[in-house]
Formats: structure tokens, sequence, C-alpha cells
């Protein structure tokens, strides 16, 4: 036999490989611009990643609870008080303000959320695989963005709604002024209230792109949002005036409140600064995320 007849044989012979188990072919993404990411794809990504995160549900249920219960307990604290106080202190009661003492410990969770949009990517080394998907850098982010006020403007909104009719309902049963939602102002500090909320989250996602890292992220806005607010009248001087007026948190905060303090802003020129500084920290965070490698 020869040599020519043997290779054909063992040519014919010869089976194809099977392909090893567990493993599929995945097609290719077509080329040009069918094949590329849209914006709508990526606001589904982000949708996807942030409502199967785990904290994402903690956060929103401690915010809710946040809300109702520590305007139920201080409005009966306060309603229980109120028989007892000067006549100086009853003219500054303020209903709005003991109902929606929640939106102080609110704010920091939500803005907790807003940071834990992107550093879990960052903790989790999952921001490179979606940076090589979407390389438009800037799309990116105003996905988080947007899927992350979808989350936070309803959650706010609910929490100041409920913090008001929990809070209000406290006072009315403990005898003190109490305030119903058609009453001046009151609509203004809940929806106000929600959207204060929001800017929060927003601030931690903020805050979140620039420091990167979660441990960080989070005892940056706990000191921002609780600690420096809290310290302020016992700084010296005009520093204590100017952080106790202008710092954006308690700033913004006054959205929630009824009764005027003429050391402090109004409302919505309050809620306005907030804004503005949230602003100013986004495009930071954007310019810091386009140039800084993942």
């Amino acid at each position: 036999m020869s040599q020519g007849t043997v290779d054909s044989r063992r040519t014919r012979l010869k089976r194809p490989a099977k392909p090893r188990r567990g493993l599929r072919t995945v097609p290719s993404a077509p080329a040009g611009p069918a094949g590329r990411a849209t914006f709508v794809h990526s606001l589904r990504a982000e949708w996807i990643r942030l409502r199967t995160m785990r904290a994402t549900l903690y956060v929103v249920v401690a915010t809710l609870v946040a809300g109702a219960g520590l305007a139920t307990l201080n409005g009966s604290s306060a309603g229980d008080e109120y028989a007892a106080m000067s006549a100086a202190d009853k003219l500054m009661f303020d209903p709005l303000a003991t109902s929606l003492k929640g939106v102080i410990l609110a704010q920091l969770t939500l803005a907790l959320l807003g940071g834990l949009a992107i550093t879990s990517e960052y903790g989790s080394r999952t921001i490179v695989s979606t940076l090589t998907a979407v390389p438009r850098r800037g799309r990116v982010l105003v996905a988080k963005a947007v899927v992350l006020t979808a989350i936070a403007l309803p959650t706010g909104m609910l929490t100041t709604l409920g913090g008001f009719l929990a809070g209000q309902s406290a006072l009315e049963s403990s005898g003190a002024p109490y305030a119903a939602l058609g009453d001046p102002g009151a609509w203004r500090a809940v929806l106000g209230g929600g959207l204060f909320l929001t800017l929060a989250a927003v601030l931690g996602l903020a805050a979140g792109i620039m420091i990167r890292s979660t441990t960080a992220t989070v005892t940056t806005l706990f000191a921002t949002t609780l600690i420096v607010p809290a310290l302020a009248p016992s700084f010296p001087g005009t520093l204590a005036n100017w952080t106790t007026k202008f710092w954006p948190p308690s700033a913004g905060g006054q959205i929630v409140t009824g009764y005027r303090d003429p050391d402090l802003l109004n409302p919505w020129p309050g809620f306005t600064v907030m804004a503005g500084c949230v602003v100013v920290l986004l495009t930071a965070a954007f310019l810091t995320f386009r140039r800084r490698d993942a």
C-alpha cells in the first residue's frame, strides 16, 4: 500500500474535534453603528446593576423607615414638651421641621446609595468591563446619574410625605400645633424635601467618583452631612456663622422648615445653594472621571 493511500485513509477517518463542554459560541457584535452600545443600553445596564445591588434595597427601606419613624418619635416627644415651653419657644415652634426631622438621616442614606453606585464597581473591578463596553465615559456617568435619580426621587418624595403625615398625626394626638397639607408651606416642604434628598444622592455619586474608595466615601459623606452641621455653631466667629448659613446640607435643609430664622437662608435660596454645589461637584467629578485611568 502506497504512502499516499495511507494518508488519504487517515484523512477520511479523522473526526472533527468536539467542542469543550460548558463553552458555547458567542456571536460577535455586528460591525458599524448597529453594533455600538447606545445610551438606552447604558441606561438598561445601570438600572440592572443598581437594582440588583443588595445595598439598594437596604438603603431604600432604611430611608423610608427613617422618614416615618423619626417623624413619629419626634412629633410625640415635641408634642409632650409643648405644654411646658415658654411663650417665646411656642412662637418659634415649627410643626413642619418637627415632622421632617427624618430628612437629616435620610440625606445620609441616599448619599451613601449614590456613592455605592460607583465605588462598588471600583471595589469589584467591574468598572473595567463597563468602560470597555462603553468607552464614552460621559455616557456612563450620565446613565448612572439618571438611574440614581429615578430611584432617589420617588424614595425621597415618599420619605417626606410619610414623615409629614406621621409627624403631624403625632403632634395632633399630643395636643400640639400641627399642619395639614393644604397649609402654607406644607407642600413646599414635602416636595422640596424630596428634591433635597435627590440632590443628596447625586452628591454622593459625585463624591464616589472622585474618591473611589467605599470606606473613604462613606466617611466623607458622614462628615459632610452630619458632623460638620452639628459642629458648626461651635466654630470660631465668622466661620460659625458662614458654615451654619451656607454649608450646602444645612442650607438645603431649610426647604423643610416653616419658621423663618433671620440668621439662616430662606427655603428656596438655601435649596439653590445646595443645588449649585451639587452641579459644581458633579462637573468636577465628570472631568476627573474622563482623565483618570480605571
